[in-house]
């Protein structure tokens, strides 16, 4: 019971008891009078019958100020300082109020230096604990480096199929594939949403633990990737160390690496139609040069008109399939062009590695020439050193050109490299010829041309005389990655960052599914935390969601790289009093997809997760509007971190999201964008996990009893 509820009773009882006390001395009064006493005392009573009502009235509304002043000078600050200290037990940060009577301010400032103190020692603590795991950290992060940066996909997965790590890697391959970003990867999510079951059933029946071996399948994502999937066992303790114990004790989980086979497969594909039609079309030409061949080797003596026809045929055909094998030529040099990869690196680098490349295969001296050291560049490195190569060999072979500089400069957003020489200079024919040749220089041949290196790095090249300095080059200009240095930081320190997202290995534990919903454990139960922004307050009255905005919590972790954010076009005006508000305008929202498109995918994201939110109330009765039209129905279980504060603090005077996350220690970041109040009420709702707990609050059907029972579970949208 609160305790406004207790205040009220009490003065409810004062009451009854003042009015009893006036009406029993009214009673005694009356019955100690006789005759004509009795008659007046009865009149006179008769007629100030009102007097005496109101002053009953007055006596009882003093006696409620006086309980109500006493209540909140004696009974509320205590209760409050309770409360704040049961908060401060879960975050020492955090620190009473001064409240309430001189004696109890004593007793707060003496609490608070004790949890100063408290607090300098667990500090001193944790720096301990913490110079105790640095060299633990060190392997952690290097572990977490090598998944990251694996080419293949990597997932984890405990016996049930939940996944307990994945890498950048895998990340990339279902957001793409998946057609909604991360909602069919995450962690504590089920591998099978990725993967057929049957699929992996099948390679774990057919894996021999005690022999450490694997099974590989493929399979076709819904948007036609086509991946190539090995799973791998992980023994259960005691398998590792003994092979034979190994096959009886049977994995504890699996691993799973994944690399997409699309291009590969589709490239090689496009090579064996080429090899196909080049054979198929190549037979009849050489069958019709072989026999032109053999009738005029037969029939010398023939006329010298045949003689010439048959050698007609042989020139024809051979003409015919030298063209086909050209074609063949340039069709497998687009598919190698299609398989480059761009790569963001210092243009010095590329220099340095040019210059080295041509010293080693042509007696050339190379030297550098005004480099900018801090141009970064994108392209494919080694078909531009293909190209440089091959430019200094020919320039070599042709003209006997033997010192050569290379330079760097920007222009712009274009960098520019040099290659120049002195004391030559050739024609523009020389030099288109130059660039449509197949690259040939030093022993290495490639079916590439200079301008298909060009074209696949989105660059050009031209050649160019320098009258005055009687010297030529050619130039390649590229386009500059712009940023590159603080691109780098940022993604190292994002890398970082995000490492323990990935990862969680306390997910190996076992715990018990076979209970129904409310009965399981709050700390064992995945949460997605949501939040929208509308255009007001009146669902009912045509009010429309704009953002919505989610994060996920598994084992008790925010995994804020496990987002979701996506803007709505509510198809109708936007007040400017909600944009004062969220900062969305009209401008933002347009090209957004509806509500009906963005339902499904946000239903896909929530699957299989007690749902959050601050005031969910009103966010649910935004989506509750919606079943109709778009047949989505969010039937999970839903908790409210504004009725859990009504829970936990029942005393306080406002359970507003910056109230319960500053009584909590949260920091507030990004309030009114969707993303940010979903990530802030997720941290409330993290510190208040224990404390529900405190309160004997364990289980999820406890947790929403309890939320039922308050004041504010009346409010309806």
């Amino acid at each position: 019971m609160s305790s406004r509820a207790k205040l009220i009773i009490a003065a409810a009882v004062a009451c009854i008891y003042l009015l009893a006390v006036l009406l029993a001395a009214g009673v005694i009064l009356g019955s100690g009078l006789e005759g004509e006493e009795q008659a007046l005392f009865s009149a006179v009573l008769e007629r100030r019958l009102g007097a005496v009502v109101m002053i009953a009235l007055v006596a009882c509304v003093f006696l409620f100020l006086m309980l109500r002043a006493a209540h909140e000078f004696l009974v509320l600050p205590p209760a409050r300082v309770a409360e704040e200290a049961g908060a401060m037990l879960e975050e020492p940060a955090t620190r009473l109020t001064l409240q309430g009577s001189s004696e109890l301010q004593a007793l707060i400032v003496a609490v608070n230096r004790v949890a100063e103190q408290r607090h300098a020692r667990d500090e001193d603590i944790e720096a301990r604990i913490r110079a105790a795991n640095a060299a633990a950290e060190a392997d952690r992060n290097r572990f977490a480096v090598l998944m990251s940066e694996l080419a293949q996909g990597v997932i984890v997965c405990n016996p049930d199929g939940r996944v307990l790590l994945y890498n950048r890697r895998a990340r990339a391959l279902f957001a793409s594939s998946s057609g909604h970003g991360m909602a069919a990867l995450g962690l504590g999510r089920s591998i099978y949403g990725l993967f057929d079951r049957h699929l992996i059933a099948y390679a774990l029946e057919n894996i021999d633990v005690r022999r450490r071996n694997h099974r590989h399948f493929v399979t076709a994502t819904e948007s036609g990737r086509l991946l190539r999937v090995l799973v791998a066992p992980i023994p259960e303790a005691g398998a590792a160390d003994d092979t034979e114990a190994g096959a009886e004790h049977g994995i504890s989980g699996y691993m799973t690496m994944i690399e997409d086979m699309t291009e590969t497969f589709d490239s090689e594909s496009t090579r064996d139609q080429m090899l196909q039609e080049l054979t198929e079309s190549s037979r009849g030409p050489v069958g019709n040069l072989r026999a032109a061949a053999e009738t005029l080797h037969d029939y010398a003596d023939m006329s010298a008109e045949d003689h010439q026809r048959f050698l007609g045929v042989v020139r024809d055909e051979a003409e015919g399939l030298a063209d086909r094998i050209e074609a063949a030529a340039r069709k497998y040099a687009a598919v190698l062009k299609a398989r480059w990869p761009l790569e963001e690196m210092l243009g010095s680098d590329l220099l340095m590695a040019a210059r080295h490349r041509i010293a080693d295969r042509h007696p050339v001296e190379v030297s550098l020439e005004d480099v900018d050291p801090e141009v970064w560049i994108k392209v494919d490195g080694f078909s531009l050193l293909q190209a440089l190569t091959y430019l200094a060999a020919r320039l070599h072979d042709e003209y006997r050109i033997r010192d050569l500089k290379l330079r760097l400069t920007r222009d712009g957003e274009m960098a520019q490299i040099d290659l120049i020489w002195s004391g030559v200079f050739m024609s523009t024919e020389t030099v288109m010829v130059w660039e449509l040749d197949p690259m040939t220089a030093a022993g290495e041949s490639s079916p590439l041309t200079v301008r298909d290196v060009v074209e696949r790095n989105g660059a050009e090249v031209w050649f160019q005389r320098d009258h005055a300095a009687y010297r030529a080059f050619f130039r390649f200009l590229l386009p500059t990655a712009s940023g590159q240095v603080e691109a780098v930081s940022s993604a190292v320190a994002a890398m970082v960052d995000s490492r323990p997202e990935f990862y969680d290995f306390d997910l190996f534990k076992t715990e018990e599914t076979g209970l129904a919903l409310d009965d399981r454990l709050l700390a064992q139960l995945t949460y997605t935390v949501f939040d929208t922004e509308t255009t007001g307050l009146e669902p009912s009255e045509g009010d429309e969601i704009i953002q919505i905005g989610a994060v996920r919590i598994v084992n008790r972790r925010l995994l804020s790289h496990e987002a979701y954010e996506q803007l709505i076009d509510p198809q109708r005006s936007l007040p400017a009093q909600s944009v004062k508000i969220h900062g969305i305008t009209a401008e933002m929202l347009a090209g957004q997809p509806p509500i009906a498109q963005v339902l499904p995918i946000f239903r896909a994201f929530v699957a299989d997760t007690v749902l959050v939110a601050h005031n969910a109330a009103f966010d649910m009765r935004f989506l509750e509007l919606k079943e109709a039209g778009t047949g989505i129905r969010f039937d999970r279980p839903v908790l409210d971190t504004f009725l859990l504060s009504a829970v936990l603090f029942p005393n306080q005077e406002t359970h507003r999201l910056e109230a319960i996350a500053e009584r909590l220690g949260v920091s507030v970041m990004g309030r009114h964008t969707a993303v940010g109040d979903a990530i802030v009420t997720a941290e409330v709702f993290l510190k208040m996990l224990p404390l529900l707990l405190d309160k004997g609050i364990r289980t999820l059907g406890e947790a929403r009893e309890a939320s039922e029972k308050t004041y504010h579970a009346r409010i309806r949208y």
